[in-house]
């Protein structure tokens, strides 16, 4: 594990702010754990940690009135996703049977008239269905990272060097709002699910035990509402991205093409209305 000082070293009141602050690096290392695929690596988000603080004491000015440790959180949680993001998420065994997943589901899901449940993807696969979970956990953890990631500071928080373009800012705005659209109009037991597993951060048995289903329902259902949050925001963004229906007739695609029409309407209601909710709003929907 390496860490990057910049050159010029460090003044003893920097060293004392890199000692002092030096927990908040495990602190947020361990909370970013818990929400990635097993095989990310621990130190190399130390790293990336530990490198930021020392650039964050550094940089550091009390005059503006924010506590250091609260500066210092906002570069660190930036340097651990910017590590994330530079590595591939899932390993290509995982991102290549996620391929197989989807596209065994897609045509399950032509040939049933209905969505498959987790055992027929197994069986379908060769594979159990703690194979299925487990690689469908690790490829959705993943997915959801950076928008978890992003909604735990303010933008007022970020250092100007990092800072996105106003371009930029106004489509991550524009992606967050669809966002939050498209999680309000799920039919209301995959909103459950969503709100639960991926926000309250919720055991899949806890939420399971509430809905009165099995783990493994979950997870269909956790699969479930990610395609259609994924194809709602490609309707709107980029439809160029949505996959056509295997049955565009089937009273499945129906109700998809209804409820893309819900967060349209969700969505243009909202720009009448003059309401944009902030990432702090988003982040309370959870």
């Amino acid at each position: 594990m390496t860490v990057q000082i910049p050159p010029g070293g460090t003044s003893p009141l920097t060293e004392d702010l890199i000692t002092s602050a030096m927990p908040l690096v495990g602190h947020i290392v361990r909370e970013t754990m818990g929400r990635v695929p097993s095989h990310v690596n621990r130190d190399d988000m130390t790293s990336a940690g530990l490198t930021a603080l020392v650039q964050a004491a550094q940089a550091y000015d009390a005059e503006r009135g924010v506590p250091f440790e609260r500066y210092a959180a906002t570069r660190i949680r930036g340097a651990i996703l910017d590590e994330l993001r530079s590595v591939d998420w899932a390993s290509r065994s995982v991102r290549r049977r996620a391929r197989d997943l989807e596209a065994t589901r897609a045509q399950l899901a032509g040939s049933l008239g209905r969505t498959p449940t987790t055992a027929e993807i197994a069986t379908a696969l060769g594979m159990t269905v703690e194979e299925v979970v487990a690689n469908e956990d690790d490829v959705n953890r993943a997915q959801v990272l950076s928008l978890q990631g992003s909604l735990t500071s303010s933008l007022d928080e970020l250092i100007p060097t990092r800072a996105p373009s106003p371009e930029a800012l106004v489509e991550y705005q524009e992606k967050l709002t669809y966002l939050r659209e498209a999680i309000e109009e799920l039919p209301e037991r995959l909103r459950t699910v969503v709100q639960g597993y991926f926000f309250a951060e919720r055991p899949m048995a806890e939420i399971a035990e509430e809905l009165g289903v099995t783990d493994s329902r979950i997870s269909q259902m956790r699969a479930e509402a990610l395609v259609l949050l994924r194809d709602a925001l490609n309707t709107a963004l980029e439809p160029s991205l949505v996959q056509a229906s295997a049955r565009p007739g089937g009273c499945a695609n129906r109700r998809r093409e209804a409820y893309f029409a819900a967060v349209a309407t969700r969505h243009a209601e909202g720009l009448r209305g003059g309401g944009r909710p902030s990432a702090s709003e988003l982040n309370a929907a959870g």
